[in-house]
Formats: C-alpha cells, sequence, structure tokens
C-alpha cells in the first residue's frame, strides 16, 4: 500500500511538472499559440520588417503573427515550386513574384478590403514599398583615384572605372535588374547584353551576390562607385557620408513589393491574415514613406528633394520569365 501511495505520488508530480513546463514555454501575455499565430515569409529591407511590426504591435496583433526572412530568390522559389502548401499564411514579396506566382499556382486570395492605388493593382496584392535604382558614388575615394564623375550607367563601362565599381549579379538581387531594364530600355537587347557585359568585367572582383553589397563597398571606400537601390544611397548621404547619389540618364527604373494573403481555404486564420494585411498596408506607409519615397497610393506625397530625376517603368510587365529571359541574355555566351 506504500508502494502505491508512492507511485501515486510521483506520478502526480510529473503531471504537475509537465503542466507548469507547458505553461512556462508559452507566449507572454495574450500571444497565441504557435499554431494560431499567422506565419508571415517576407523578402524586405530590415526597415520595412520594423514598419510592418509597429503597425501590426500598436493595432492590436502583437503576439498574433510570426514574421521570417528570406532573400528574394529563395522565397520566389518557394512561391513557385510549394504554392498553396507553403507555410506562410502571408507573404510580402517582390510584385512580379506574386504575380507569376499567381499566375502559376493561383495561390493568393482575393483582398477583401479597399485601398486606393495611384496605380491599378491586380486583386489579389496590394503595394508596401518602391524602390528605385541609382548610382552612388564616394567622392573622397573619386577624387582620391582622380576619377571623373558618372552620368550615365554606360560611362560604367569606361576601362578607367575597372576594379573601381561594385554591382549586383543579377544571378542573385533583384536590385540588378533594375540596373540591367534601364541598360535593355536604352540599348536594346542586343547592344544591351553586350554593355553589361562589359559593366560586369569593370567591376570584376565587385560583382555582389546581395543587393546591398555595392553600397557597403562604397561606405567602406573599397570602390569609389556602385550601384544600387536609391532610397540606401540617400539614407547614408543624409548621415554625412561623402556619399552622392546620381541618377542615370537611362532612368531610374523601379520594383514594387506587396502584401498578399495565401488562400487555404482556413477561414479564421486566413481572417486574420486579411486583417493583418490591411493594417500593414493602412499603418505602416507613413513609417515607410521616410525610407521608400515614392508615392503608391492617392494622397500620398514626397518631399521633391527625394524624387529621382529619370523615373521610368519598364515597356513590357515585370514577370519572373522576363527575369530569366534578361538573366540569359546577360549571362549567355
Amino acid at each position: 500500500m506504500k508502494k502505491w501511495y508512492q507511485y501515486l505520488v510521483a506520478g502526480c508530480l510529473a503531471v504537475s511538472m509537465a503542466v507548469g513546463m507547458a505553461g512556462c514555454g508559452g507566449s507572454e501575455g495574450d500571444s497565441a499559440s504557435s499554431d494560431e499565430q499567422v506565419v508571415i515569409y517576407t523578402n524586405a529591407d530590415p526597415e520595412a520588417q520594423d514598419a510592418f511590426k509597429h503597425a501590426l504591435d500598436n493595432n492590436g496583433f502583437e503576439g498574433k503573427y510570426v514574421m521570417q526572412s528570406f532573400g528574394t530568390s529563395e522565397l520566389g522559389g518557394k512561391l513557385m515550386a510549394e504554392g498553396k502548401n507553403i507555410e506562410a499564411d502571408m507573404v510580402t514579396m517582390s510584385t512580379y513574384y506574386i504575380d507569376s506566382a499567381q499566375k502559376q499556382n493561383n495561390m493568393f486570395a482575393d483582398l477583401t478590403f479597399d485601398a486606393k492605388t495611384i496605380q491599378e493593382t491586380p486583386a489579389y496584392y496590394k503595394p508596401t514599398t518602391g524602390q528605385f535604382g541609382a548610382i552612388f558614388v564616394n567622392t573622397d575615394v573619386l577624387q582620391k583615384e582622380n576619377l571623373p564623375m558618372p552620368t550615365t550607367l554606360k560611362d560604367l563601362a569606361n576601362p578607367i572605372y575597372k576594379d573601381k565599381i561594385a554591382l549586383p549579379d543579377i544571378m542573385g538581387s533583384s536590385t540588378s535588374w533594375l540596373l540591367a531594364q534601364a541598360i535593355f530600355d536604352a540599348y536594346g537587347e542586343q547592344e544591351g547584353a553586350k554593355l553589361m557585359k562589359e559593366l560586369e568585367a569593370n567591376a570584376g572582383p565587385h560583382m555582389e551576390k546581395s543587393g546591398s553589397g555595392p553600397l557597403k563597398k562604397v561606405k567602406a571606400g573599397e570602390v569609389a562607385i556602385g550601384f544600387g537601390l536609391r532610397h540606401q544611397g540617400l539614407m547614408e548621404q543624409q548621415k554625412g557620408l561623402p556619399i552622392t547619389v546620381i541618377d542615370p540618364k537611362e532612368g531610374n527604373f523601379f520594383l514594387t513589393e506587396g502584401v498578399a494573403v495565401v488562400n487555404k481555404g482556413n477561414s479564421k486564420k486566413q481572417e486574420l491574415a486579411m486583417k493583418m494585411a490591411e493594417c500593414i498596408v493602412k499603418n505602416s506607409r507613413q513609417e515607410l514613406l521616410k525610407f521608400y519615397p515614392m508615392a503608391l497610393y492617392e494622397g500620398e506625397t514626397v518631399d521633391k528633394a527625394f524624387e529621382p530625376a529619370y523615373p521610368k517603368q519598364f515597356k513590357e510587365k515585370l514577370t519572373v520569365d522576363l527575369l530569366k529571359k534578361h538573366q540569359q541574355l546577360i549571362k549567355g555566351n
């Protein structure tokens, strides 16, 4: 009888400890359990992710989501390959990938809220950011190396800039596509492909897989000139660094990123994801415009000082297939 009682007490203690541990392992406050949380996949920069989180947390969604960051190519590959089977309930992603994934997999639900965009958008996404391409120059290095100030992208193919420029690689960075679009638009496919090869040869060891890589090298003084996202160069310029942003005469082409809700047929979770998407669209723009000065919605304005000199949109609709075509033109023999 005594032994039986000891077993009973030990069993109760074990159950009590298990319950206690389960309670300790939960999220703090009113956070939802992990299987109830909306999973957000994003390719956004840290500044944009912070704006999304601030909008969500300040409007009643704190603890109800988990946000996971991916590179554009990696997340794009998941969207194309996994479709509705993807773990994410919501994505913020380059809109050309959203469009292509929807065409291939029919994976996104039509948004149930309205927000008046300047440019017409499909029913299944709304834009979050717009990002222009530009040249940036480290004026100290340029002066030290006695190099002329470039005004066009074609200038950067001049042998005088050999190993003095840093460029993003189109095989790993969507930022490079802004460069390619400007080149192909201005010079056509045949001459443009040749020019892109000359630019890459001039960059040599400074071809970067990351879109932010060239700016890092320009900031560090490793190269005099780079190409990348205009708003990132402006942020460094505003800090007082010797960085000057140059709008290339071929044009400041742009990419947009957007938010979309995966159509999984799970009504409760999908409804929550839809409310979060609406919250991001309607409550993050004020903060986003500080970092990405491009008006996307009616009523938005941008300081003239931050507007690019030559804003342009590529003549063809941006899709994954078009990106692959441009990659082949540049990298093909």
